[in-house]
């Protein structure tokens, strides 16, 4: 499940973002022939054929032959809202493709989802899982007052970024991965530099350098989502480069090139992961303030139960999380680790699935797991091990 404070605000677009004049209050995705993104799909095709060009709304409104400039500025904001384009203001509204834009070839971002009900209350159908970049399906959770892909896309719209705490293996990389398919990674360590940010100089082919520019700037300039993951194992003097990008200018300079000036564009986001009780992790105040939402991540235990976890198996990882969050043991079984148990029984069977469960909890707590194991399922377990010849 996950849970969030403070309330996530409510989508829309900045007030100080108004749309041009003619028509706007015709929904974009009915504009043109009255089906359902036909407009946005018009919209995003006209930008992929032109990726190289930031372009007015009027532009591309005339371009595509569009009765309302309303209705493209309403599609072209989703567009940004989604990472499928970037949104620049001097002082026009223009607009490029991103290459997330591209990959999608003109699709609709998946819609808010709706609300079915009576009088007396209403709920919300739970909408279909979402690829990750490496082909496994995410499963939305609910977050507040809907889904949690949906409402990061709803904070990333409205410029609120979002701190992400729980144990390792419950999901938050994957979460934000699914939320955004324009995602660039730095993975945190002790031994992160700011380099690993900004860039550095690379030899070239013939002799020399150039410099390349990382992973901070390029989110930046392409706006793009940045997550640092594992953000509070990088030491603090490190990780005080992203400050000055996430103020109110978004300007940050890259003394090692020169001082050159970057400026962030509409769509760049960026989101931390934190995995509280890990070896050398510290929220710092200076940290912990940059972000308006800290989002609590912990494991789904019906989303385990759906996914083939045996429901002993999810009652045992349910123990051991209660003892773990009072002290009472060093680490506890979460989502990752049962999917993989599923994983093990498919192939090698229930008893070396349990054995391997057991086995690759820490040696500290290995006898805590292999007790709740051994109580909930009636099997005596020890470590998997290999057996005679």
């Amino acid at each position: 499940m996950t849970t969030a404070h403070p309330p996530v605000p409510p989508a829309g677009s900045p007030q100080n973002d108004p749309a041009p004049a003619s028509d706007a209050g015709t929904p974009a995705t009915e504009a043109g022939s009255g089906r359902s993104g036909y407009l946005y799909r018009k919209v995003a095709l006209h930008l992929a054929d032109h990726p190289n060009t930031i372009l007015k709304v009027g532009e591309i409104t005339r371009a595509i032959g569009a009765p309302s400039s309303g209705a493209v500025f309403e599609a072209l904001k989703k567009m940004a809202a989604a990472g499928h384009a970037t949104h620049h203001r001097d002082p026009h509204h223009r607009f490029q493709i991103t290459q997330a834009g591209i990959d999608a070839a003109g699709t609709l971002p998946p819609a808010a989802p709706r609300t079915r009900g009576s009088a007396g209350g209403s709920r919300q159908s739970r909408p279909a899982p979402v690829a990750r970049p490496n082909g496994t399906l995410y499963h939305p959770r609910r977050l507040g007052r809907g889904w949690d892909v949906e409402e990061l896309r709803r904070l990333r719209a409205q410029q609120v970024p979002v701190l992400l705490y729980g144990p390792p293996g419950t999901g938050k990389t994957a979460m934000v991965e699914a939320a955004f398919p324009d995602l660039l990674t730095v993975a945190g360590t002790g031994d992160t530099v700011v380099d690993d940010f900004l860039g550095s100089y690379n030899p070239i082919p013939g002799g020399g350098y150039e410099f390349v520019h990382g992973p901070l700037v390029t989110a930046m300039r392409d706006g793009r989502v940045l997550l640092v993951d594992d953000a509070t194992l990088i030491p603090p003097r490190v990780l005080a480069v992203l400050y000055p990008a996430m103020d109110g200018r978004g300007v940050i300079t890259i003394p090692a090139n020169g001082n050159e000036t970057v400026q962030a564009v509409d769509g760049f986001y960026i989101v931390a992961g934190h995995n509280p009780g890990v070896h050398g992790a510290v929220l710092t105040e200076a940290l912990a303030s940059r972000f308006t939402v800290h989002l609590h991540v912990t494991t789904d235990w019906d989303l385990a139960r759906a996914l083939g976890v045996p429901k002993q198996v999810v009652a045992a990882a349910i123990d051991l999380n209660a003892d773990l969050a009072a002290g009472k043991t060093v680490w506890a079984p979460q989502l990752r680790e049962l999917l993989g148990f599923v994983t093990v029984r498919d192939h090698l069977g229930m008893t070396a699935a349990l054995a391997n469960l057991a086995g690759i909890a820490p040696d500290d707590a290995r006898d805590d797991v292999t007790a709740a194991l051994s109580r909930h399922t009636g099997t005596p377990i020890t470590a998997l091990a290999l057996g005679k010849r």
